[in-house]
């Protein structure tokens, strides 16, 4: 064998290929394969040469090396070949597997006879397939039993039956159960019945059913269940019912185990037949229950487990085991011990009703005590399923929404782990529900058990959520099982079992069983070969592994550590490793592994290492290489080897020590490369004239050469490759480049499509290679999209120019104004850039000015100004600026009402010497108000306080007083704020102890408890536990200051409690505890007393304890006892006594005095008296007895009770075998039934075992029978086949009695065997003598025994005619035929075939006439070829079947269509054989019959017929049927498209829409509209549809310019050219405008109406054109056109002028001047430093207003000393430089009005 590999590892290889599968339609597929490969390969799944997709219905489910297909309800549409392919870097493998699915059997009770019908499963050739599995059954003791079932598969599989695991044969003897094999009636598959007869208990268990062929395994289980049969009532009920187990012969096993846990017995019992089990409680027998667990486990063992013992489970439990040769019983004595601390109620049981409620319910003994619920092992925490309730002492828990799985037992657990438990029944259509969890052993069977109410009911089983098959599903009445045999991992999961709404579940898990890995090869060796190869050769490991495997071989290179991966190979034997897998020339070592499923055996390294060359192969060659002038020119090449070589620059050698050089100087620059496998030349910018350089490579066994071409390198663009966007804001310099391949080439650049003009604001560069477009100071109008063009290839800028974000500097915060009504209200909000603009929104809305709402704007400064606020005015404004916003809230206030807060009656409670303050909020801060307390007017002082603060208004009491509770006023006109002060004492509080103390305390000690209070004469309460303490002697209650105490002079364990001193608003806690004195014995001293008495006699046990009043307990072997005549207790001072006044042997034992704190053990032994025999006194005379007369010998003891031990001969008596011993009262007695020779010799009786014990000794002699002698022996005789034979004896006396045995069994006298006597002569007679009756026949009289041999000679059977060969074609009948010399019995000959015996065949049948047996073959097949024999005993015959294959041929074969789209074709082919069933399949694609599709077969016909056909149909369309396969071509031509309805002419009116449409022959089919020989494309008015066979082109908005031809064209075909013609729209006035006059500051409004709708007009005023922004609207309304302008100025006026194409209207415009006025003035007197700037600012009533400044009434001119400045509607006067001189009277005039300011300057 041969391989070789490269350094990529090794290819995939499969190790399991995916088997053929045969599904039922709507059923599972699965196809699995295992694929190894280094590195691991990639798995996909084909089908038709189409890679398949996952999707709901299909997976690829993977595992390690394990891929595999899961398709889910499959289809008739889902058959065919699937192939796994796998890929690596080092290779490629695939593997294919046939699916067929099968559709499922009609529905109908009587389905007509289809013309081909479809095979059934299981009747393929394939895996075993269960069409029928055993159901599960439950039946009574006694009852046979039958388990069928039904498998399918050929070869035809073999089945066996398993129980729990093991064959039958090893768990049954023969007799007890019989297996019937058979097939089934009127349908395929074999069956194989197990029929048990009269079940036992032991037979319940799991029955598996296992179906194996030469394709795979499958196997089918059940569940067998045999209960005890009810017990049927006694005859006369004053019977007592007989015991159920027998009583016990010794005392039993004692088990403690502590109250809430676990007892758990084992039973191990051996026996066969098996033995069955019972176990019993106190006598009654055990059933199953929440709490009582029978089961069986892996060790054969019987397990009872109880689960949370309680008091009520102590008692004798007995395991009785029993069988046909007799029973065993096995006790154990449960004791529970009770903890000390215990519930007071326990629990107890409940029942709910599913989707009900139950409720379990407890009381602890403290109410402190905290507890934890549980249902099981599993804790139960609170939500709303488990409702946990705790109310003192009682402990609640409330389960809601019952459902099935909440059955089962709930424990409350306290601590120390004290528990109580009850039952919660849960009543619903499931009476036993699933286990919580089942955990099961990988391999092992899995049996899930439910019962339901009603019986016959269909539940459904479930896993994940997935319903699983019905073969592992059973149900017998009220019972549901579920049995999974053999589960695997995949099987693990959630199961439920539903019923209607009702459901319950268990966790199944599967414990995996560990697989060892496969061992390693044997015997690896390694041989060096010739011409750089290595052998190396090993064995297969030993023993050899069950799974398949393959082996996996690795080398590494001496002086590495690294191992590498060769190959894998499947065989082992003999590899040759050539030089070509390595991946460099060195030395190298291999090792070779095992590799299975269950892992990688050990390394096994091949002694020696191999000196290997790799030989270099072209993988990759060189290639000429075309690149531009001045760039890199890369020539690369790759080897299938790491080797060094050789390149050539026009036929120059390059250097391979340097890598780097040029040709000749300043000549071609080079550099040389290599990367592994991979060698590269790299020839460096490259120029025009070294076009043509041959360039070549040469190493050993490769040369390659390759040119270089250079072309003139085409201009494009290096930066930027995409689009770039960019972001500015105004005034900023923006500079766009873009770079180009080649220097000093022209590039023009363009804005939004247009070319651009260079200007001072605009600058375009050139410098190089780089193009520059600069906008020195950017606009926002400068934003659009820039484009650098050069020859074909451009670089594209998106610029967005954006004014820089506008910041609100002031307000920061919130703003909350309030004012009453009338009041001016400014708001203002200052921005940081003077031309932002701003916009204010009150409630939402944008605000719009008018005369009540004014806005200004004064540089960066912004106000909206209140005149006259109303309270509607009032609400929630925002002064909006970019993305920013200030708040203001606005509260106008109607001065009606003085009070602002509160609004209604205040209450005030406070406490001694607390902080009191009552406030009243006013409306105006100058407003003055009146304070009385109680109808009086209040007075200030220290101790009341009156604040005044803006419009806020305060009482303050500094420290209230209880005589300052009243009702106070706030009063301002006829207005008040009532306020009602209570001023009470401080609650007592407890200063120590905060926390609850506990004491410990021991009798007689003083115990004193104190409490601090926070106030002296705070009175207390003392309680204990709950009650209210009394004063006496024994308790005082002290009191001093703020202290209180409560004293306990000598305290007792009585006092002991829980103490609360309460004070009414707090509380402290005290636990008090008060132990006794430590109650010890103090006599005896030792803790452990051995004492011996004799029986019977008076036994006391004695202690002194102290104190003297110590209680004590006596226990005896662990229980306490109790007195009673038999048992004394008595006490006396500090003595404690325990007398026993008759003891018995009985009452040894352990005796134990407990005190409180110590114990003290009694270990009590009583001896009995020696036993003495009272009759006879003396040992009785020799009894003498006739053999078979009975023997009585008895003897009489001093104790009833006393054993006795009976021997013969010095040998202990058995009893049995004709012996009974039996005592009644003090008489022993032995019986001799019937007396014999071996019962002669000395007997005695002892009642003990040791050698004094007393004896008595008994002689008894049987005399002997005279002794037996045979008169004449048995003679040998040798007969013939049907003679009779018969063989004689005589013996003395002639009454002995003779024995007749025939091969060492006794004779029984029947038809053909006779016994006879004539006086001493004994004979037998054999009749008919046939070949098996040949043996030895024995005659036993007494010890005389006489033997003689039996020989039956068998006629010989020859045969006369035998067999002669015989040649038959596939599917003919053949008959096989013989003939014997004689007429033999059935069966005298076997038929044979290779050499042995023929299997079960319907198709064989064997006939016998006379002398000739004969053997046919009905429609012989290809497997039935081979030599055929026929023997006898003493003759056989051979002969050769020969059988030739039936020939398909055809013999019209199929032939190519070639149709028009939308046609039908027909397919015929004729074949040679009728009757056969045949696929075809179009595109690999196998065809079903449908509405298009047509298949029909008529004898020797078949014929294919397709209508409707498509473009997508064309292919190759096949017939297969098994080997043949005929195809022809089918092509689809497409019918040509054609123009049915081409379009009209337009004609439309300007601004209107035309729409063209066409209509064509087929709805697929791409057209192109043309106006004036252009193609058109797609934009916002030109629109393109496509519905069905019609095409539209719309053109939207008409103009002038669309006008001209528009064609259509669909491939050749081009519909007449139409014209469109656009009418010129003519628009008129029909309502002119009208002049308006309007005041300054007001509206107005002008509207024009125009006679089309569609119309765009244009709006002058004064000849400017009017756009809508700030003051002025535009608007339309169908035909109307309005203007509406706002905030009229004096500059407003003017002539307005409309304008609609030729149409136009014209009006004015007057506006009246309002008089100048004031709004906002400065103040009367402004001070500033000397040295600073003042600043005088007013405010008139309209923007651009002239004022005229004025000092002591000379007007000031601008200059360097006095600045005037004006923004809209604010004015402002800067003095520079203030100086004491420019004191005086500032004025400013604006029109009629003025207003004056005195400036005042300080310091110089």
């Amino acid at each position: 064998m041969k391989a070789g590999s490269g350094d990529q590892g090794s290819p995939p290889c499969f190790l399991r290929f995916p088997r053929p599968v045969r599904v039922v339609s709507g059923a599972e597929a699965e196809l699995k394969c295992v694929v190894l490969g280094e590195p691991p390969p990639t798995v996909v799944w084909e089908k038709g040469g189409q890679q398949l997709a996952a999707s709901e219905r299909l997976s690829f489910p993977a595992d390690g090396a394990e891929h595999g297909l899961l398709l889910s309800g499959a289809l008739p549409t889902d058959a065919g070949v699937y192939v796994c392919r796998a890929r690596n870097a080092a290779g490629e493998a695939y593997a294919a597997a046939a699916v067929t699915v099968l559709e499922p059997p009609a529905p109908e009770p009587e389905p007509q006879p289809a013309e081909h019908p479809l095979p059934l499963p299981g009747t393929g050739e394939g895996a075993p397939v269960f069409l029928t599995g055993p159901r599960s059954q439950w039946v009574l003791r006694g009852e046979e039993v039958v388990l069928t079932c039904q498998v399918g598969g050929l070869p035809e599989p073999t089945l066996y039956w398993e129980k729990d695991g093991m064959a039958l044969d090893e768990v049954w003897d023969s007799s007890h159960f019989v297996l019937e094999p058979g097939r089934a009636a009127g349908g395929p598959g074999t069956s194989l019945a197990l029929r048990i007869l009269a079940a036992r208990l032991p037979d319940s268990g799991v029955y598996v059913c296992h179906a194996r062929n030469a394709h795979g395994h499958a196997q089918a289980g059940a569940l067998l269940q045999v209960h005890q049969p009810p017990e049927s009532p006694p005859e006369d009920p004053e019977e007592a019912p007989a015991p159920v187990v027998e009583p016990l012969k010794c005392a039993p096993k004692t088990f403690w185990v502590n109250e809430g846990k676990h007892a758990k017995f084992r039973c191990y019992v051996m026996g066969k037949p098996e033995p069955e089990i019972e176990w019993h409680w106190e006598g009654r027998p055990l059933l199953p229950d929440r709490r009582r667990l029978m089961y069986r486990d892996r060790d054969g063992g019987f397990v009872l487990k109880v689960l949370y013992c309680q008091a009520k489970d102590r008692g004798l439990y007995v395991c009785a085991a029993r069988n046909s040769a007799g029973q065993t019983l096995s006790a154990v004595q449960l004791h529970v011990k009770e903890p000390r601390l215990r519930f007071t109620r326990p629990l107890q049981d409940v029942e709910g009703r599913e989707h009900g409620i139950a409720v379990l319910e407890c009381k602890v003994p403290n109410s402190r005590i905290p507890t934890a619920w549980f249902r099981e092992d599993q804790r139960l925490l609170p939500c709303r399923k488990y409702e946990q309730i705790e109310e003192g002492t009682v402990r609640r828990l409330i389960i809601h929404r019952l459902k099935a799985d909440d059955d089962g037992v709930y424990l409350c657990e306290m601590r120390g782990r004290v528990r109580t438990v009850a039952n919660v029944t849960v009543k619903g259509p499931i009476l036993k529900r699933l286990p919580r969890k089942l955990d099961v052993l990988e391999g092992e069977n899995a049996v899930l058990l439910v019962e339901t109410r009603e019986a016959g009911v269909e539940g459904r089983w479930s896993r994940d959520g997935e319903e699983l098959p019905a073969t592992c599903q059973s149900s017998s009445g009220h019972m549901h099982a579920l049995v999974l045999p053999g589960v695997t991992r995949e099987e693990a999961g959630e199961v439920t079992f539903s019923l209607g709404n009702s459901c319950t579940t268990t966790l199944l898990r599967v414990k995996c069983v560990k697989h060892n890995p496969p061992g390693p090869p044997v015997l690896a060796e390694m041989f060096k070969g010739h011409k750089n190869t290595v052998l190396l050769t090993w064995k297969p490991p030993e023993p050899p592994p069950e799974t398949p495997f393959i082996y996996r071989l690795e080398r590494q290179e001496v002086g590495s550590e690294d191992w590498i991966q060769c190959f894998s190979i499947e065989k082992a034997g003999a590899v040759e490793v050539p030089g070509d897998c390595v991946p460099s020339e060195g030395d190298y070592r291999f090792r070779v592994c095992t590799v299975s499923e269950h892992g990688r055996s050990p390394h096994v390294v091949f002694h020696g290492s191999a000196h290997l060359v790799p030989t270099a192969r072209l993988v990759a060659g060189l290639e000429d290489v075309q690149v531009y002038d001045g760039e890199d020119a890369v020539f690369s090449l790759d080897l299938s080897t790491i080797i060094q070589g050789t390149w050539f620059l026009n036929g120059e050698e390059l250097k391979v020590n340097k890598p780097e050089g040029q040709v000749e100087p300043g000549a071609l620059r080079y550099r040389m490369e290599q990367k592994g496998l991979q060698h590269r030349l790299i020839l460096q910018a490259v120029k025009h004239e070294d076009s043509g350089a041959l360039v070549g490579f040469s190493c050993p066994g490769v040369q390659d050469s390759a040119a270089l071409t250079i072309q003139e390198s085409p201009v494009h663009i290096l930066s930027p490759q995409d689009k770039v966007s960019l972001t500015f804001t105004t005034s900023e310099r923006v500079v766009l480049t873009c770079e180009l391949s080649r220097v000093d080439f022209p590039a023009t650049w363009y804005k939004d499509g247009k070319k651009v003009e260079e200007s001072e604001s605009l600058v375009v560069k050139m410098d190089g290679r780089r193009h520059r477009l600069i906008l020195p100071e950017a606009e926002v109008q400068d934003s659009g999209e820039f484009e650098c063009r050069t020859e074909g290839v451009s670089a594209f800028f998106s610029v967005t120019v954006q004014d820089p974000p506008v910041h609100i500097v002031d307000p920061q915060e919130h703003v909350f104004v309030h004012a009453i009504t009338s009041e001016c209200v400014m708001l203002t909000c200052e921005v940081d850039r003077e031309d932002a603009p701003v916009r204010w929104y009150k409630d939402g809305q944008e605000v719009e000015e008018s005369d009540f709402v004014v806005l200004e704007n004064e540089g960066p400064h912004h106000r909206l100004v209140l005149p006259a606020a109303q309270p509607p005015d009032g609400g929630e404004f925002q002064c909006v600026a970019g993305e920013e916003r200030a708040y203001f809230t606005v509260t106008i206030t109607d001065v009606s009402s003085w009070i602002v807060y509160p609004s209604g009656k205040v209450y005030v409670a406070a406490v001694r010497l607390e902080r009191v303050v009552l406030t009243c909020e006013l409306c105006r801060p100058w407003a003055e108000v009146r304070w009385t307390k109680d109808g009086e007017e209040v007075v200030e002082s220290p101790a009341l306080l009156l604040q005044k603060e803006d419009t806020v208004r305060r009482l303050v009491l500094p420290a209230v007083q209880l005589e300052d509770s009243g009702e106070y006023l706030c009063e301002i006109d006829d207005e008040s704020a009532s306020f009602t002060v209570t001023v009470t004492e401080p609650p007592v509080r407890i200063i120590y102890p905060r926390d609850e103390v506990t004491l410990i305390a021991v009798s007689l000690e003083c115990v004193v408890l104190m409490c601090e209070l926070s106030r002296e004469d705070a009175p207390v309460r003392w309680y204990k536990d709950g009650l209210e303490v009394e004063e006496s002697e024994a308790l005082v209650l002290e009191s001093d200051g703020r202290y209180r105490r409560l004293v306990l002079p000598a305290a007792q364990p009585a006092d002991g409690g829980e103490f609360v001193c309460d004070v009414g608003d707090d509380s402290a806690f005290f636990t008090v505890t008060v132990t006794a004195p430590p109650e010890r014995i103090v006599h005896p001293a030792a803790r452990s007393l051995d004492l011996q008495f004799g029986a019977p006699g008076r036994v006391e046990l004695r202690c002194e304890v102290a104190p003297a009043g110590s209680q004590v307990r006596w226990y005896k072997d662990g229980l306490e006892v109790e007195a009673s005549d038999a048992l004394k207790l008595g006490a006396e001072g500090p003595a404690r006594t325990l007398t026993l006044p008759h003891a018995q042997p009985e009452d040894a034992g352990e005796y134990v005095c407990e005190t409180r704190d110590e114990a003290v053990t009694f270990n009590v032994s009583l001896a009995e008296p020696p036993v003495q025999f009272l009759a006879p006194e003396a040992a009785p005379s020799p009894l003498c007895v006739a053999p078979g007369e009975p023997v009585l010998l008895s003897c009489e003891l001093s104790r009833a009770s006393a054993p006795v031990f009976w021997s013969h001969n010095g040998r202990p008596v058995q009893e049995g075998q004709g012996l009974e011993l039996q005592a009644e009262g003090p008489r022993r007695v032995l019986c001799i039934r019937s007396a014999d020779l071996t019962h002669t010799g000395l007997y005695i009786c002892q009642t003990g075992t040791a050698p004094e014990a007393p004896s008595l000794s008994f002689t008894v002699q049987v005399a002997e029978p005279p002794p037996v002698k045979l008169l004449s022996e048995l003679t040998p005789l040798t007969v013939h086949e049907g003679d009779d034979a018969t063989f004689q004896c005589e013996v003395s006396p002639p009454d002995a009695e003779v024995t007749w045995l025939r091969n060492g069994a006794v004779v029984t006298p029947g038809p053909q065997l006779e016994i006879a006597r004539s006086g001493s002569s004994h004979s037998l007679t054999v009749r008919g003598c046939k070949l098996q009756d040949s043996g030895t026949l024995t005659a036993r009289a007494g010890s005389t025994v006489t033997s003689a041999r039996l020989h039956v000679r068998e006629t010989e059977l020859l045969f006369l005619r035998r067999l002669q060969d015989v040649r038959a074609e596939e599917g003919q009948d053949v008959c096989l035929e013989v003939e014997t010399g004689r007429v033999g019995a059935a069966g005298a000959v076997r038929w044979l075939r290779g050499g042995e015996p023929l299997p079960l065949d319907s198709r064989l049948a064997l006939a016998q006439d006379g002398h000739v047996h004969r053997l046919f073959i009905h429609g012989v097949v290809l497997a039935d070829q081979g030599t055929y024999g026929c023997e006898s005993h003493h003759d056989r015959t051979l002969a050769r079947l020969s059988v030739r294959p039936r020939q398909l041929r055809v013999l019209q074969p199929l032939e190519d269509v070639t149709v028009s789209e939308g046609g039908s074709a027909t397919f015929q082919l004729r074949l040679s054989q009728e009757g056969v069933i045949g696929e075809w399949a179009r595109g690999g694609v196998r065809l079903q019959p449908g509405p298009k599709c047509h298949i029909h077969a008529e004898g020797h016909t078949h014929r294919l017929a397709l209508s409707g056909l498509s473009l997508a149909d064309s292919g190759c369309v096949s017939f297969t049927a098994d080997s043949l396969r005929c195809a022809a071509r089918l092509t689809v031509r497409e019918v040509p498209v054609t123009i049915v309805q081409g379009p009209q002419d337009l004609e439309v009116t300007e601004g209107d829409t035309a729409t063209f449409e066409c209509e064509l022959s087929q709805a697929l089919a791409d057209v192109t509209w043309e106006k004036d020989g252009r193609a058109l494309t797609p934009s916002p008015r030109l629109r393109l549809q496509a519905l069905g066979t019609r095409r539209l082109l719309q053109l939207r908005r008409c103009s002038s310019l669309d006008a001209g031809t528009y064609s259509c064209v669909v491939g050749t075909a081009q519909a007449r050219p139409v014209l469109l013609t656009v009418r010129e729209r003519t628009v008129s006035v029909l309502s002119e405008l009208q002049s308006v006059r309007a005041r300054e500051g007001d509206g107005a409004t002008f509207e024009c109406t125009v006679s089309e709708t569609e119309t765009t007009g244009r709006w002058e005023l004064g000849g400017r054109p009017l756009k809508p922004e700030g003051r002025v609207r535009i608007r339309q309304e169908g035909k109307k056109h309005i203007l509406v302008l706002s905030e009229l100025r004096v500059e407003d006026a003017g002539e307005v002028r409309f304008q609609a194409g030729p149409a136009q209207s014209l009006a004015l415009l007057e506006v009246e001047a309002l008089p100048l006025q004031i709004c906002r003035r400065p103040p009367r007197e402004k001070t500033v430093l000397a040295g600073r700037r003042a600043v005088l600012e007013v405010t008139v009533s309209r923007s651009r207003g002239h004022v005229c400044w004025l000092r002591e009434g000379v007007e000031l001119c601008p200059g360097d000393k006095y600045e005037m400045r004006s923004h809209g509607p604010t004015h402002s006067l800067v003095i520079h430089d203030v100086r004491p001189e420019d004191q005086g009277t500032y004025c400013c005039q604006a029109g009629q009005d003025s207003v004056n300011t005195c400036l005042l300057v300080e310091g110089e």
